[in-house]
């Protein structure tokens, strides 16, 4: 039986659900700490962000497609111009009825450990922001698909040159996966934030020189 090829695509509007339910997955062990919401309302949170958060200019998202299932997804951001930042102005207004089901109290939550997971890219450098496969799909290579693809990316850029993601202390199994992919330990921090929200006090910050 021959396995069906996978596809790295941009994200599409199709795909919301299909990505929120993925981030779920991944994310599930960090956002218990902020609230017990179901997963499937979980995921529906998410399906909501990416419908009422257009993509911003340096920030791109992927998904890896297998007979036209989101089998996994990664996310990037990067430094733009002034000039290119100036466009959030024309965003339109918050729509807050349309996240009312979740409670607000949940809402601000997810919201807050949220930004506290953010990063701000500096001059050259290109971050992941998530990168997730479906469980039934993990070892099979998706995940090194997914980042060939942000290191090519990087390599068709000249304003980048660095490629870099976070990954908790507590994941051995990731950051052993991501050093088998050329990164490698930049700096290491404790977060009393972070450890106060998802229940994780030590973070690498790994990085991987491309250009």
């Amino acid at each position: 039986m021959t396995t069906a090829p996978i596809m790295i695509e941009p994200m599409q509007a199709k795909y919301n659900l299909q990505v929120g339910r993925l981030l779920v997955h991944g994310f599930r062990g960090k956002i218990q700490h902020l609230t017990n919401m179901k997963d499937d309302d979980l995921a529906l949170f998410f399906e909501q962000l990416f419908d009422h958060f257009p993509t911003e200019a340096g920030n791109q998202r992927m998904v890896a497609l297998q007979e036209g299932k989101v089998i996994g997804t990664l996310s990037i951001k990067w430094n733009v111009k002034s000039n290119m930042k100036r466009e959030k102005q024309n965003l339109p207004p918050w729509k807050w009825k349309s996240f009312s089901s979740f409670g607000k109290w949940n809402f601000l939550k997810l919201l807050i450990g949220l930004s506290f997971l953010d990063h701000k890219p500096q001059a050259g450098e290109c971050y992941i922001a998530d990168a997730v496969v479906h469980p039934d799909h993990r070892s099979k290579g998706v995940g090194k698909l997914l980042f060939e693809w942000a290191q090519q990316f990087v390599q068709a850029e000249p304003s980048l040159n660095i490629l870099s993601l976070h990954v908790s202390g507590k994941n051995r199994r990731a950051k052993h996966l991501y050093e088998k992919l050329s990164f490698h330990t930049y700096s290491k921090k404790n977060s009393i934030i972070r450890h106060f929200l998802f229940n994780e006090l030590n973070w690498y910050f790994m990085v991987q020189r491309i250009n």
